[in-house]
């Protein structure tokens, strides 16, 4: 009996492990850099922006950058410029852009004190 409940709980924690990769719809990289060009005028090249006005997107997570995405297209967060250069992007533009920030190695930044 104590075995059945082992192997029962193993399946369980193993299925469990794999809901959260399932879920995450991954988008192209390649495809991102493409749609990357009106992103790279505020944030640089490669997600590295040189003014500390604008967020770095190089190496953050790219389920963060899509969420931030669609919170500036439906105006959970609210910045006009960002909100502009959202509005007509599909969710698979967003994901697309998030694979290529989120792949880019992204700089330390210390702000002077």
């Amino acid at each position: 009996m104590m075995k059945r409940g082992i192997t029962l709980l193993g399946g369980l924690l193993l299925a469990a492990m794999a809901l959260p990769a399932a879920a995450v719809e991954l988008g192209d990289a390649e495809r991102g850099a493409e749609l990357a060009g009106t992103c790279q005028a505020c944030h640089g090249p490669t997600g590295n922006a040189d003014n500390p006005a604008f967020p770095r997107l190089a190496g953050q997570h790219a389920d963060y950058l899509a969420a931030a995405l669609r919170q500036y297209q439906n105006g959970e967060r609210s910045n006009a410029i960002m909100q502009g250069i959202v509005s007509g992007l599909s969710k698979q533009d967003m994901r697309d852009l998030a694979a290529y920030f989120s792949g880019q190695q992204g700089d330390l930044y210390t702000p002077e004190r």
